[in-house]
């Protein structure tokens, strides 16, 4: 069985997408606080879960999603 690590995310700053509207509907949030991981979330959620992507997947992701 893999270990899963945690992560402290208390004390990072989250940054609300450009592309999220001013209706309260789809938010996503990342912060760029940890120098090589890019942990997202729900704005709608902030204490539910995160998503913990590596720098070179997030761009990958990033790239996919704008193509």
């Amino acid at each position: 069985m893999r270990s899963i690590p945690e992560y402290d995310l208390d004390g990072v700053t989250w940054h609300k997408s450009s592309y999220s509207g001013g209706s309260g509907g789809d938010c996503l949030e990342v912060t760029h606080d940890l120098p090589t991981l890019i942990p997202v979330r729900d704005s709608k959620h902030p204490h539910g879960p995160k998503l913990i992507f590596t720098a070179p997947a997030w761009s990958a992701f990033v790239n996919e999603v704008r193509s």
